[in-house]
């Protein structure tokens, strides 16, 4: 599929991630108004709050984008979600006859803050990459048992916190736990000095479901998919992890990013997952191509200096689809709802450069990177601002998702100090 053309200039560059090909789905507000839903195309913001208010869309007898969240629309199904498409194509597309109308309901994007764009409902994250599985199994288990018995039978994920997650440019205090290491004879209560990043995609549930569902009843679901920072305390994770896995040190903080890419737009760049090294059950088999090639990107910069690229992947790395990760997820007839949120699980390749997060690049503090400041490395240090980029190119355009960014703030002084 080419590049889709608009009347709107900036949107027309093979490079900008906010094509007519994409138009993804975010809240903003500016100084002179409240949060409200927009749709990103090229340099600019389309109030369709405005829009549905003023008749241009109407796509309900209901108004769908009077809150500051897009989960009423994602609430609607597949009919509506194409029908919206439909419509914003039609409206922004060169040579339409709606332009006069649809030019003052125009945002610049650098004049407006972005929100989340969604209610989370829940969160799952799962562990869900080979290559991070292996590497991270490697480590603390050995080669020959890195991955767990289960691994390559269903994917393995636990229930994070709704509550934590965030929207890009939020920063992150570096959080306290309870710390031990292997050399200590009893655990301490200190800040974290192990903080580390996994980068991810999250998918988003449009669809509810009450039952268990199939794999492609499960992709018929997704809404949309945004890039994912799972932040985590490796030594808080460490010392609590076992028997129930992660708790505490997965609760600090998730940031996603700005805007919500539809399923829609990805169709494109549907690729298949990874030969079965196993023969999934009938309940988790593939059904199509259920991934997508997006290219992944990590960099970190020091408080004030320039940046660098410290990974480079795909979500093609992935062993499990997020259409496979929500099938499982109601096998037991746990229901699913609209606005969760399903972290894929950190996203590695099978080289050093393409590794996911800094456990892995430093190999758990072993070999220390070298940023391009002369600076080195093992875990994130205060004032480290972090971000994920991702992108799909297309023919003659890019589809974007908005950078997913933190920056890690000190730790607070001990709140249980008197």
């Amino acid at each position: 599929m080419p590049l889709k053309k608009s009347w709107v200039a900036s949107a027309n560059s093979a490079d900008h991630p906010f094509p007519l090909n994409n138009l993804p789905y975010g809240v903003f507000s500016t100084k002179n108004t409240e949060p409200r839903c927009g749709v990103a195309i090229g340099d600019m913001i389309f109030d369709i709050t405005a829009a549905e208010a003023d008749g241009l869309v109407a796509l309900s007898d209901e108004p769908l984008f009077d809150l500051p969240f897009w989960n009423p629309l994602m609430e609607e199904g597949p009919a509506v979600w194409a029908a919206l498409r439909n419509r914003l194509t039609t409206l922004l597309a060169e040579g339409t006859d709606a332009r006069h109308k649809v030019e003052n309901l125009l945002v610049p994007q650098s004049e407006a803050q972005m929100h989340m764009p969604f209610a989370v409902s829940e969160y799952t994250d799962f562990y869900a990459g080979r290559h991070h599985a292996q590497n991270v199994g490697t480590m603390f288990r050995g080669a020959e048992n890195a991955l767990p018995p289960n691994w390559l039978h269903i994917p393995i994920g636990y229930n994070g916190r709704a509550s934590s997650v965030v929207v890009s440019g939020t920063d992150i205090r570096r959080p306290w736990g309870q710390l031990k290491g292997p050399n200590d004879d009893a655990p301490r209560f200190a800040p974290s000095l192990r903080f580390d990043i996994e980068l991810e995609m999250g998918a988003i549930v449009g669809t509810p479901s009450d039952g268990p569902i199939s794999v492609q009843q499960a992709d018929d679901h997704i809404f949309g998919y945004v890039l994912l920072n799972d932040w985590s305390a490796r030594d808080i994770q460490a010392w609590e992890y076992q028997p129930l896995g992660p708790f505490q040190a997965k609760a600090t903080a998730t940031s996603v990013s700005p805007w919500i890419v539809t399923k829609a737009a990805l169709e494109p760049f549907r690729c298949d997952t990874p030969a079965r090294v196993v023969e999934l059950l009938d309940h988790l088999k593939d059904c199509g191509p259920m991934l997508y090639d997006i290219d992944l990107s990590v960099t970190m910069a020091p408080e004030s200096q320039t940046a660098t690229t410290i990974a480079n992947t795909n979500y093609n790395q992935m062993y499990y689809s997020a259409a496979q990760q929500l099938a499982h997820h109601s096998t037991s007839g746990c229901p699913m709802n609209t606005g969760d949120l399903l972290g894929s699980g950190t996203i590695s390749g099978p080289t050093k450069p393409e590794r996911g997060s800094l456990l892995e690049l430093s190999w758990g503090g072993k070999e220390p990177l070298t940023l391009d400041t002369g600076e080195t490395r093992s875990f994130i240090e205060d004032g480290d601002t972090l971000t994920l980029k991702g992108t799909a190119r297309g023919d003659g355009y890019t589809i974007g998702f908005g950078d997913c960014v933190g920056t890690v703030l000190p730790a607070l002084a001990n709140p249980y100090e008197t």
